[in-house]
């Protein structure tokens, strides 16, 4: 397999008045295609940092991060913030611990709102189908209140997948749920990454879904030990 990202010694820094706070010190890694990787570690010790390096929603304060091979960040450079919303849109599907999604909106409607800003030409992602393999056809004309957390996870994770990324990322998406209905989750991320080979790299807390993953990495203080 090839590696689709590739970290090399990033670091990010926040300032607290005059202090510096290193959330991530010096982290490199390799994700292949189709490859679910898991990061773990206590609170505070940067995962939803790294994570959000990898996924372009955040920039490094230093270090080199490379995406299928194109320089994403390296020697201080960004790259503009259109190609970077285009990478995010093309490359990503993402998916969050809380559900985010609009409650006067069907659960179709939700799934279909990332065509309302962008859709790859001849991708053929489908809402109905993957309401279908995640066992939410019969809920398509439902409003997000009228489900339970753990079939909200359950769309999210379609509406990430509808436009059919390559990577997907996951920031504890069974934090919000209880043990039968993160167990749901898992096995619907499982399933997704067997058939169709994403690319999976979230952050939990919880030991199933990580020993599920095919390499957990873990991170204290800001470094991979």
């Amino acid at each position: 397999m090839d590696n689709i990202l590739e970290a090399r010694d990033l670091r990010k820094l926040y300032r607290r008045g005059s202090e510096e706070i290193p959330a991530l010190d010096g982290v490199s890694l390799d994700i292949k295609k189709g490859e679910f990787v898991a990061c773990v570690g206590p609170s505070g010790s940067g995962k939803t940092t790294l994570v959000n390096i990898l996924g372009c929603l955040d920039n490094p304060s230093s270090g080199t991060l490379r995406l299928d091979g194109q320089e994403i960040f390296a020697a201080g450079r960004l790259l503009g913030e259109t190609e970077l919303t285009r990478i995010r849109r093309r490359v990503f599907g993402y998916v969050f611990q809380s559900f985010y999604l609009v409650p006067t909106l069907t659960v179709l409607e939700n799934v279909l709102l990332p065509f309302a800003f962008y859709r790859k030409e001849g991708s053929g992602a489908d809402g109905e189908r993957l309401l279908a393999d995640l066992g939410l056809a019969k809920r398509r004309d439902h409003l997000p209140g009228q489900l339970s957390g753990g079939e909200m996870q359950r769309v999210a994770v379609a509406r990430a997948l509808v436009n059919d990324p390559e990577i997907l990322l996951a920031d504890e998406p069974t934090g919000n749920l209880d043990t039968r209905r993160a167990g749901e989750i898992q096995e619907v991320l499982l399933e997704m990454n067997r058939k169709r080979n994403f690319t999976i790299a979230l952050v939990t807390h919880n030991p199933a879904l990580a020993k599920a993953a095919q390499r957990v990495l873990e991170l204290r203080d800001g470094r991979l030990v």
